[in-house]
């Protein structure tokens, strides 16, 4: 593939003093291409709303929520286990000379940086719903069997059995 899958160019030049909001949704191509890339069963919707505000030093203000119905394969029984996601994330574009030097500000959002003439918004929501994906998804009634574990006594016999010499016969 020649680009991200799920890519929405906004150029630089369409963002000004007030807020640019955008809708943006994957279609059915987008999503499975999407599931592919994250090793989903399916993903079925992933929607966002995106805003983009110009900041002072040449920076970009990303603010976004998303929501995304996927399945994934259970870790125990490998049996489909269906998810949903819901999340917010604020991230800052700008030159490399914008980028904060010191980490003083733990709250500060993720710094990202500026090439080109756009920012790929759908690119950028992606990246953030891969993230909030369940790194061991499990179906809540999904057993692991365990094995039966033999009582303590029966353990010693069994060493004691072993360390008597053979009897020759």
């Amino acid at each position: 593939m020649s680009g991200p899958e799920f890519s929405r160019l906004v150029p630089l030049a369409r963002i000004g003093a007030a807020p640019f909001r955008q809708e943006i949704a994957a279609t059915p191509a987008e999503c499975a291409a999407l599931a592919k890339r994250f090793g989903l069963l399916t993903l079925d919707r992933l929607g966002a709303e995106v805003s983009l505000l110009r900041r002072a030093g040449d920076t970009i203000l990303l603010q976004a929520r998303f929501e995304a119905v996927f399945a994934q394969e259970c870790v125990v029984s490998l049996e489909p286990v269906t998810g949903t996601a819901a999340e917010s994330f604020v991230l800052c574009y700008g030159p490399a000379e914008a980028e904060p030097t010191d980490d003083d500000d733990p709250d500060a959002p993720a710094f990202e940086l500026l090439t080109g003439d756009a920012i790929d918004i759908g690119e950028a929501v992606a990246q953030e719903f891969s993230l909030a994906l369940p790194p061991f998804p499990r179906d809540p009634d999904a057993v692991i069997e365990a094995e039966p574990q033999p009582a303590d006594n029966e353990l010693f016999a069994a060493l004691a059995r072993l360390a008597k010499p053979a009897q020759p016969g």
